[in-house]
């Protein structure tokens, strides 16, 4: 049962950082539409601006703390002196 949770939660996040990747994608493609000004949106535009740190900072972490090495490929490079 452990694992499943922690597999649930792990594609929950994915999810999570995937639709704030999305929000701020929409966000810019309105802003690059002519839709609105961010001056006149200044809430949205602080918060879309909040999101999109949050998102870089997660891809950031994620990308130095995130190793997926497969153990097969390690070993057949060993065993060829690579």
């Amino acid at each position: 049962m452990p694992g499943r949770r922690a597999k649930i939660l792990a594609i929950l996040s994915e999810t999570f950082w995937l639709l704030v990747l999305a929000i701020v994608a929409m966000f810019a493609f309105f802003l690059a539409l002519g839709a609105f000004k961010p001056g006149e949106v200044i809430g949205l535009t602080i918060a879309v601006a909040v999101l999109a740190l949050l998102w870089i900072a997660h891809a950031v972490w994620a990308g130095r703390h995130h190793h997926d090495y497969d153990p097969s490929s390690i070993r057949a490079r060993e065993r060829r002196g690579f």
